[in-house]
Parts: C-alpha cells; sequence; structure tokens
C-alpha cells in the first residue's frame, strides 16, 4: 500500500490525543509508557509491567479500561490459583443431566493478570491458549474470547520472595514488557496534593466504543512501511542472531510484533508512514524481555542500546 492510499483524519489524531491526556491525569509525569501501554494494545498484542509494588501498575491497567469502555476482570495471581479459576469450569447439571461452562474472569476485553510470577508455572501457563489464539479449550470444546482481548499482567522483580520466574514461552506472548519506575518529585507532589486514583479513575468517562478500538486497531495495519525500513528491521533481527551475541536471537513472531508495534507508534504521531525511529522507539519494550545476554551483568537497557548502536540506521 503506498503512503496516500490511506489517511489518518483529524478528528483520529485528536481521539488518540485526548487518550493519551486523559490517562496521563491518572499516571502523572509517565507519558512514555502510557503511549507504549496504548501502542501495545492498537497492535493487538499484550503487555507485561515489571516494576515494585505502588508504582501505578494496576491503576494504568484500570484507567485504560476505563478510558477505552472494555469489560475488565482483575485476577490476583497466588501460589494456589489453579487454572479452572481463570479460565472457568463446567458443571455437571442434574437437571437436564449435562455439564454446563460457567466461564472465568479470562472472558474480558481486558484481563489484568496481577503479580502473575506469584503463581505456579502450571497456572501462568493456563493463559498461553487465550493470549496466542484468542479462544480457551475446556473438556474438548473450545470458546472464544470477546473482541477486543487485551491482557495486562503485572510482575514483581524475580528476586522478591514467592516469585516464579515466567518461562521463555510465557514472555514470548507478551508484545511488550515495560516499567513505570519512581515519579519525579514535580508529578509526586501532583499525586500528594490530588484527589485518590481511585476517584478519578470512577469519574473517568469512556472517549470512544468497542467499535471505534477495533477500528483504531484495524488502521495500524494499514501503516505503509516502505522497503528501507523493512531492510531495518531485517538487520535488528540478523544482528541478534549471530553466535554468541544472545543466548538466542529474536524470532519472527518478535519480528512481526516489532513491526506492529512500530506501525502502532508511527500511527500515535499522526503519521500513515513507518519510519526506522518508530523501531527504535518500541524496540526496548519489544525485545528487552526476549533477549537474554551471556554477560550475566548486562540489563536490558543496555541490551537493546547496544543493539540499536551496531545497526546501521538506512
Amino acid at each position: 500500500m503506498k503512503p496516500d492510499a490511506f489517511h489518518i483524519d483529524e478528528k483520529t489524531i485528536a481521539l488518540t490525543t485526548r487518550i493519551i491526556t486523559a490517562l496521563d491525569e491518572i499516571i502523572v509525569g509517565k507519558t512514555r509508557p502510557i503511549r507504549l501501554a496504548l501502542c501495545c494494545l492498537l497492535a493487538r498484542g499484550h503487555l507485561l509491567i515489571e516494576d515494585v509494588p505502588g508504582v501505578g501498575k494496576t491503576t494504568l491497567a484500570h484507567a485504560l479500561a476505563r478510558i477505552l469502555g472494555l469489560h475488565y476482570q482483575r485476577i490476583q495471581f497466588t501460589n494456589d490459583l489453579l487454572p479452572a479459576d481463570i479460565l472457568g469450569v463446567s458443571i455437571y447439571s442434574r437437571e437436564d443431566q449435562q455439564f454446563h461452562f460457567h466461564p472465568g474472569p479470562v472472558f474480558s476485553q481486558l484481563v489484568l493478570a496481577d503479580e502473575i510470577n506469584r503463581a505456579t508455572p502450571k497456572s501462568q501457563s493456563a493463559l498461553l491458549e487465550a493470549m496466542e489464539e484468542q479462544q480457551v479449550t475446556i473438556d474438548g470444546e473450545t470458546h472464544p474470547l470477546p473482541e477486543p482481548f487485551f491482557v495486562i499482567a503485572t510482575q514483581n522483580p524475580i528476586h522478591q520472595a514467592g516469585t516464579y520466574p515466567l518461562p521463555e514461552s510465557q514472555l514470548d506472548r507478551f508484545l511488550m514488557s515495560i516499567s513505570i519506575g519512581y515519579p519525579d518529585p514535580a508529578s509526586e507532589r501532583k499525586l500528594l496534593t490530588g484527589n485518590p486514583r481511585e476517584t478519578l479513575i470512577a469519574e473517568m468517562q469512556p472517549l470512544c466504543e468497542t467499535e471505534t478500538l477495533l477500528e483504531l486497531q484495524t488502521m495500524i495495519h494499514q501503516i505503509h512501511a516502505a522497503e528501507p525500513a523493512l531492510d531495518y528491521l531485517q538487520a535488528i533481527l540478523a544482528w541478534t542472531r549471530v553466535p554468541g551475541r544472545f543466548q538466542q536471537g529474536l524470532s519472527p513472531r518478535a519480528g512481526l510484533g516489532l513491526l506492529a508495534a512500530a506501525k502502532a507508534w508511527a500511527f500515535l504521531e499522526g503519521r500513515n508512514y513507518l519510519l526506522p525511529d518508530d523501531l527504535q522507539q518500541v524496540l526496548p519494550a519489544v525485545a528487552g524481555h526476549r533477549l537474554q545476554s551471556n554477560d550475566p551483568g548486562s540489563d536490558t537497557q543496555e541490551l537493546t542500546q547496544r543493539l540499536l548502536e551496531a545497526v546501521p540506521v538506512p
């Protein structure tokens, strides 16, 4: 598709700007994490937020659901959580002598998997099919999940007591992994002197309907990616796959996710075409949780920065 074949109108640009502005009023001073979270949703991905308790991970998920008019369910992951507590269960009815499926909280448009790494691997894996195929299979019967379907999982730092590291297969289901971090002094003062976040969220009015959100997600795929941008993307993927640089390189699924996330970033910028800068903006969030250095002392920021410096921009 040529760049002039798809146009982002002023009404759409104004809508995304209002959404970001409204979220900024809740998660103060964290515009970049907010934009990345919105990009993840628009790109039809799932989001992992890893940070210390109390910085607004749950608040961001709740505010996103509220502002976008999505049906929201929160699942508190604990070490005694069972897969049936997430997916649902079939219960036998004596009246008609049949099993009837009772859906679990995963049957929501936005699901918050709170402290996902406090549950056992068996319960963590209950989300795999739902996140990948947007359906759940119980007792041989497949049940579709609602549209749109978006999982936000929060994760405590793995060095904290009572946590189970997410396996690579589970991590790969998340398009992005971000952190929110502590607020700057001015933003923290605004938090301290303002109304409680719960009150502000309760007063929020949805800015779009489900149909509108689905239309926005469709628009993302119409963002034009020229050959040089695709060459740059492939060069990034190839660089990570050279033996010895990482424990394993970025997969084709990661490449598709990086492209979709970059298109969403371009969309939020009001452009109908992709730039290398869009790929650079989302690369740390898309690649950071997928890349593991052979050097135990390297962190995510160092890895992605090294990657960006090593691959020339076309």
